[in-house]
């Protein structure tokens, strides 16, 4: 199975992948080198939080903090 992982070349040529793999076994792979600066992970622990804080997304989560939310 073939797969794309994004990563990351450092300027001393590490290369780091920005998420674990598990291959198994030893794996030949390709690196395509893009001609463009990385973009900042800004969003990522907001990402990475996501699925922790989803059981707030309720409705009754919603009625139970709607006092913080009056309009002045």
């Amino acid at each position: 199975m073939m797969r794309t992982v994004e990563a990351l070349i450092e300027r001393d040529g590490t290369i780091r992948l920005l998420e674990a793999i598990e291959v198994g076994a030893s794996r030949r792979a390709l690196v395509t080198i893009l001609d463009e600066e990385p973009a900042p992970n800004v969003h990522e622990a907001a990402l990475l939080s996501e699925a922790a804080l989803s059981d707030w997304n309720r409705p009754e989560e919603e009625a139970a903090w709607a006092y913080l939310q009056r309009e002045q």
